[in-house]
């Protein structure tokens, strides 16, 4: 045989220990590892195993072990994308990570033999809730750590959901390689895997593709944890946003429930949901303050709510919209059913006042009206609906250039800024202003009072702040929704 070191260098590449080579044969002799006195190779060059065996009469190793297998050429086509990406670190916007996800799984699920009696189906979820349990030496506390994090995960309820979250919590965390290099020491798990249809159960691929986990390892990955409830069904994640909103009595969102999730199926007019335009015809509740809504039986959103009632709300909405503007696809089945049992159900694509209102403006994520500020005036020590009617024409008087603004009306709050630069010049929550509204004869300029906060010692004088709109009915709608947000903001007064 030929120099140890030679055969050490060799091992890297095929994964196969070279004492099996000399094992004795059945006429107690050993099998001649080199044909024809040629020095050791392997991977396909002369001298190499599948080469001597043939010369030897010894039966050639399938073409399954000794060939090529093209799901490894993917994954390193996917990662070398990645790598070419340039962005650190990798987030879900990465457009070739669901390629490499989709990869991955295939090669770990691949040649998994399927239980005899077949009363649970197997999946790499299963080896790896194991995994843990095989430690001897107590050398896998981080991967017991993601693993109990998966299965305490509400939103995920399946083994491929819950094997698809352990690998993003595995990127992320960069524990990959360790964990095929735990399942590589582990011959208990390894015997799940048929040795000629599978990747980790084949010694000759088994090698690269670790090699391969442990370059994952030196990526940096960002990838949304909470981004889960359709892991159980696509590797393609939704669009995800959160709704803020004050405490009020009602919210004005018909829900629909099935299969688990809530769909939003109404927003009624003139409700806080239609005033803070963001919750669309359509999305799904998947939380209401860090409370997981996936799995919901009937009516569970309704308990929530009223176990919050007076406090603020935060909702984590699935948008049934995609990135690209067209339908998230794994909702199509749930819309059908939706649409079937609603005839008149329409998803919504944009706001109601966006679509009805072409005088406003999109900025961070929000529509602005842009109006003119003209100005204000001091109205003494009350700050009553009754002195609009003074307030206002003694602004006019005073003939002041007018200034174009941004008026943004908030859940709690007013905040006016200058549309040019958009430097903010007020900003007052609801409690802070005292009256809104215009007069009869002028039926496009509003003002509403604030308490004066230029002088400390006179705070107790009120200031009229007046605005022109483009419209009456622009301006009625800005009434009223300042109106509106005086009765939610009641629970912080």
């Amino acid at each position: 045989p030929p120099p140890l070191s030679s055969w050490r260098w060799c091992l890297p590449h095929c994964g196969w220990d070279w004492r099996k080579r000399l094992a004795p044969g059945p006429s107690g002799g050993r099998n001649e590892a080199l044909g024809g006195g040629q020095q050791g190779g392997c991977c396909g060059l002369p001298g190499s195993r599948g080469d001597s065996e043939r010369k030897s009469g010894r039966r050639a190793v399938p073409d399954t072990m000794a060939g090529k297998e093209p799901l490894l050429g993917s994954l390193k086509a996917c990662i070398l994308s990645i790598q070419a990406a340039g962005s650190s670190p990798i987030t879900d916007s990465c457009a070739c990570l669901a390629s490499f996800c989709e990869i991955l799984e295939m090669i770990l699920r691949k040649g998994i033999k399927q239980s005899v009696l077949g009363f649970k189906k197997r999946d790499y979820w299963h080896w790896l809730e194991q995994l843990s349990q095989q430690d001897m030496c107590g050398k896998l506390t981080q991967l017991s750590v993601m693993i109990e994090k998966v299965n305490s995960c509400k939103k995920v309820l399946t083994a491929q959901g819950r094997g698809r979250l352990f690998l993003r919590l595995a990127l992320n965390k960069k524990l990959m390689g360790i964990t095929i290099q735990h399942l590589a020491h582990t011959p208990k798990l390894l015997e799940w895997y048929d040795p000629s249809n599978s990747v980790l159960g084949n010694e000759n691929f088994m090698e690269p593709f670790r090699s391969m986990m442990l370059v994952m390892t030196e990526i940096n990955f960002s990838l949304d944890l909470e981004i889960s409830s359709f892991l159980d069904d696509s590797w393609l994640l939704p669009v995800c946003e959160t709704y803020e909103t004050v405490p009020c009595r009602e919210l004005g969102m018909v829900l629909r429930y099935l299969n688990g999730r809530i769909f939003i199926v109404e927003v009624l007019p003139g409700s806080q949901a239609e005033i803070d335009e963001l919750v669309l015809v359509g999305d799904i509740i998947d939380e209401i303050n860090g409370i997981s809504l996936r799995n919901a039986q009937n009516g569970q959103a309704g308990t929530v709510l009223q176990k919050l009632k007076g406090k603020p709300l935060s909702f984590r909405l699935i948008r049934w919209k995609w990135h690209d503007g067209t339908l998230y696809q794994p909702l199509v089945p749930f819309l059908k059913v939706i649409q079937e049992k609603l005839p008149t159900f329409q998803l919504q694509h944009e706001p109601k006042h966006l679509e009805e209102s072409e005088d406003r403006c999109l900025q961070d994520g929000r529509l602005m009206y842009v109006l003119q500020y003209l100005g204000q005036a001091s109205v003494g020590l009350y700050g009553g609906k009754e002195v609009l009617d003074t307030a206002i024409p003694m602004v006019l008087e005073q003939r002041a250039p007018p200034r174009e603004v941004l008026f943004d009306v908030k859940e709690t709050e007013v905040i006016v800024k200058e549309k040019i630069s958009s430097k903010v010049l007020f900003h007052y929550p609801y409690p802070e202003i005292s009256c809104v509204g215009r007069r009869l004869d002028i039926n496009k300029v509003f003002a509403f009072c604030i308490t004066d906060s230029s002088d400390p010692a006179a705070q107790f004088r009120f200031q009229c702040l007046v605005f022109e709109t483009h419209s009456a009915v622009e301006c009625e709608e800005i009434i009223r929704r300042i109106a509106v947000g005086f009765k939610h903001t009641e629970w912080f007064v």
